[in-house]
């Protein structure tokens, strides 16, 4: 999230976004999104995204198992590099998943 005055990056702290900029130090409150938490070490930092919606492209197929119409789909290199990559589908509506070639 960027800090809406200063454009800078903000930083979750205690149910609020904190503005990491020390000459602005704008606090917008958390409304119940999908809030994005950073934990950061010595040397690595790691992300991880809280929230029900997956942040996947969906397309419109047809689910083998509920004949539901939309999917969420990646790509997967699943065999040799020089063999084409497999396209993993997950419907929206019941989780099956299925591959395509």
């Amino acid at each position: 999230m960027f800090c809406p005055k200063c454009k800078s990056i903000m930083k979750p702290d205690k149910g609020a976004f904190k503005c990491r900029n020390p000459s602005c130090l704008c606090e917008v409150t958390k409304n119940g999104e999908p809030v994005c938490f950073t934990t950061s070490g010595k040397e690595k930092e790691m992300t991880v995204i809280d929230g029900n919606a997956p942040t996947l492209p969906r397309t419109r197929i047809e689910c083998p198992k509920c004949h539901h119409n939309e999917a969420f789909w990646v790509l997967r290199q699943t065999r040799a590099a020089d063999e084409p990559e497999t396209k993993i589908y997950r419907c929206v509506s019941c989780n099956h998943s299925w591959r395509e070639y």
